[in-house]
C-alpha cells in the first residue's frame, strides 16, 4: 500500500519490471537457453536489490530475494510451474471438506487425510481410478490389479520426456 505520489511510482515501476521478468521466465521455461539462464538470473538479483527509499517495499523486496534459489528453481529445472495454482487446486477439494465438516480431530486423521487425498489426486493425474488402486493395494476380490504408482509416475514422466 502506498501513501504518496512518489511511492506509488516506485512501485508501479518495480511491478513493471516484475511482470517483465516473469514473461521472460515463462519463455525461458519454453525454450531454455544457457545464455539467458545467467541474464535472467542477473535481472532478478538487479530487481530484488534495487532499493527505493520506500521501506515497505525495500523490505519487500529483500525477502523476495532471500528466497531468490526457490524462486528461480525454473532456471535449473524448466519443468517446474513458476505458480503454484496446480497445488492449490490439489488441496480445493480438502479445504471445501475441512470447511464442512470441521477438520479432523487427531493428528492420525489429518495424516490418514492427507494420505489418501494425495493418493486419489495421484491416481486422478494419472488416469487411474482411485477405486481400482484402493481394491488392489486391499485385495477387494474381482479388483483389476494395477502396477505400483512409483513406477507409474516413473512412466508418466519418461513419456513427458
Amino acid at each position: 500500500m502506498t501513501f504518496s505520489r512518489s511511492q506509488r511510482r516506485e512501485k508501479e515501476h518495480i511491478q513493471a519490471r516484475l511482470w517483465q521478468l516473469y514473461a521472460d521466465l515463462k519463455a525461458y521455461r519454453e525454450r531454455p537457453a544457457p545464455g539467458r539462464r545467467a541474464h535472467l538470473a542477473c535481472r532478478f538479483d538487479a530487481l530484488f536489490a534495487t532499493k527505493t527509499g520506500f521501506l515497505r517495499l525495500d523490505r519487500l523486496l529483500a525477502r523476495l530475494h532471500a528466497n531468490r534459489d526457490e524462486l528461480l528453481v525454473v532456471l535449473d529445472r524448466p519443468e517446474v510451474p513458476l505458480n503454484t495454482n496446480g497445488a492449490e487446486r490439489d488441496i480445493r477439494a480438502m479445504v471445501t471438506r475441512r470447511k464442512f465438516s470441521g477438520g479432523t480431530r487427531s493428528e492420525d486423521g489429518k495424516q490418514a487425510r492427507d494420505t489418501f487425498l494425495g493418493l486419489y489426486k495421484t491416481c486422478q493425474k494419472l488416469g487411474l481410478s482411485f477405486w481400482d488402486y484402493l481394491g488392489d493395494r486391499l485385495k477387494v476380490p474381482g479388483a483389476p490389479p494395477v502396477p505400483p504408482l512409483p513406477i507409474l509416475v516413473r512412466q508418466r514422466c519418461i513419456e513427458m520426456a
